[in-house]
């Protein structure tokens, strides 16, 4: 059963500790292994049970049910109010195409034997029998971008460290997953840490990087431990260290906290937040790539990009390149949260619209009620509308309505949500999260979070004000230095332009 952060916060300690107790009073030898999360987060705790016929899950399991479930013999997969069959054949989760997180939720994520048995290091193996440049060219071949939300190629970037001049090269993982309503990077931590482990060892093999920093944000304690120990375990198995697998090279490896920033999920903030310093945007250029961490020739890449290298290195870019739609190749781990029956995390290729998303797997709105908007890509992503639920979720096709796909992160909202009010809150949130740096940014929010306020209040003037908004809005986008204060606007602008009733204006006032 689970041990990571969700399902822990629903209760999963307890329930093992009342599984264990009841077996034991029953007299039945089990072994419990606490596993990361499927990702089907309404089923927390689930619990899988190993038959002779394969794993059969239950949940949401409490420590109420756990009698009856014994009484249910649910040992060998018997039947229960609770009982949902065969774990993979549960269409949440058969529907899906899992390649990052092929694992999680099958192995204990705290043994490195389990993750070699289920099919890891194969993609290590092959990178220390190649040359770095071949390394390269699959990362490039495949068609990965940085799945943090730019969408930068991620063999460009490798290629770029690769050719850059410098005695010492860097590898930082930005693990500092901030976004709303995102968790991929966590569950992939918790519930497989050596895939990333393995992913960034090839990186390192890739660009001559001999040290790699794993920056994690410090409001997931739970990740810090399981990597921590993770690394531990790699280094004893010469996965890491002085000499990966035998090949001559080095390559270290250890984990950074970070303080709480938003700001810091920004490649040049975490790069002084990581060197010491108060966590603000650095002019580029020099691009990080040259001129990193300390200085230092530097790829920054996030969890699920460098979790997606040693699928590549292992079973060739050409598989993964077959998956997805356009430039956007390979799969996303999409998250589903907000007002919806079936919040969790869904793998799928590039493609999905969507609506298929949201009611197909998410099935519906928790409410009952009808959907209105859906934030795509964390607080700085658009709220779209209905009209758009069906367009193709790829970088270029979100782009195309003003919209990005970022993260991967969904929050659904019915038909109760005031967009102008969400509007307000992300102009806030701007406010309270820049770094200060820039002026745009800065005063910007500010003033916004004032002008959507006085076009809530009504009365004269209203128009201007509208118009003030979106003037506003134009310069925060054009001027600011990085993303933070540069998207802030793309919430604010869908809200008015898709729901401009909640602005007490009419739709031909708000085009």
């Amino acid at each position: 059963m689970p041990g990571d952060a969700a399902a822990l916060a629903a209760g999963a300690d307890a329930v093992a500790a009342a599984i264990q107790a009841e077996a034991a009073a029953r007299g039945l030898p089990i072994q419990i292994v606490r596993n990361g999360s499927r990702g089907l987060l309404w089923l927390e705790p689930l619990v899988e049970v190993v038959t002779p016929s394969g794993r059969v899950a239950y949940g949401p399991v409490t420590v109420e049910a756990v009698p009856s479930l014994f009484e249910a013999g649910w040992l060998m997969g018997g039947t229960h109010a609770l009982a949902h069959g065969p774990t993979e054949s549960i269409p949440y989760l058969s529907r899906q195409q899992r390649l990052v997180f092929a694992r999680v939720g099958r192995i204990d994520p705290r043994s490195a034997q389990a993750y070699v048995d289920a099919g890891g290091l194969a993609g290590l193996r092959r990178a220390v029998s190649i040359t770095p440049e071949a390394i390269v060219a699959d990362v490039t071949a495949s068609g990965l971008r940085g799945r943090g939300g730019a969408a930068f190629p991620a063999g460009i970037k490798w290629q770029t460290v690769l050719k850059a001049e410098g005695v010492k090269k860097i590898i930082v993982c930005n693990a500092d997953e901030g976004d709303s309503g995102t968790f991929s990077d966590r569950l992939l931590m918790e519930g497989d840490p050596f895939a990333l482990i393995e992913g960034m060892a090839i990186a390192g093999l890739a660009v001559g990087a001999t040290q790699g920093y794993v920056y994690v944000r410090s409001e997931y304690p739970h990740a810090v431990i399981a990597l921590e120990a993770a690394i531990a375990a790699a280094q004893a198995e010469g996965w890491v260290g002085a000499d990966v697998l035998g090949s001559g090279r080095a390559f270290h490896l250890e984990v950074r906290v970070g303080a709480g920033a938003y700001i810091c999920g920004e490649e040049t903030s975490l790069l002084e937040s990581l060197e010491g310093k108060r966590g603000q945007v650095r002019a580029k250029p020099p691009l990080p790539a040259l001129r990193g961490a300390f200085g230092l020739p530097t790829v920054v890449n996030n969890v699920i990009t460098l979790a997606s290298v040693p699928d590549i290195l292992a079973r060739g870019a050409d598989a993964y390149r077959d998956l997805g739609v356009g430039r956007s190749r390979g799969t996303l781990p999409f998250q589903l949260a907000g007002n919806l029956r079936h919040g969790g995390l869904v793998e799928v290729p590039f493609g999905i619209t969507l609506r298929e998303l949201l009611y197909d797997f998410g099935g519906g709105s928790a409410s009952g009620r009808p959907l209105r908007a859906v934030q795509v890509g964390g607080p700085l992503g658009a709220y779209l509308p209905e009209t758009q639920w069906d367009v193709p979720l790829d970088y270029e096709a979100y782009a195309g309505i003003s919209a990005m796909v970022g993260h991967g992160g969904i929050v659904a909202f019915d038909d109760t949500v005031d967009l102008a009010g969400m509007a307000r809150h992300a102009m806030a949130f701007c406010a309270v999260e820049s770094c200060g740096k820039c002026t745009p940014c800065r005063i910007g929010s500010t003033r916004g979070v004032e002008v959507i306020d006085r076009i809530a209040a009504g009365g004269p003037g209203h128009g201007a004000q509208v118009q003030l908004l979106r003037d506003l809005c134009d310069t925060m986008m054009a001027g600011s230095l990085c993303a933070l204060g540069g998207m802030t606007p793309y919430p604010v602008l869908s809200a008015l332009t898709h729901f401009p009733e909640d602005f007490g204006i009419g739709r031909r006032e708000a085009a």
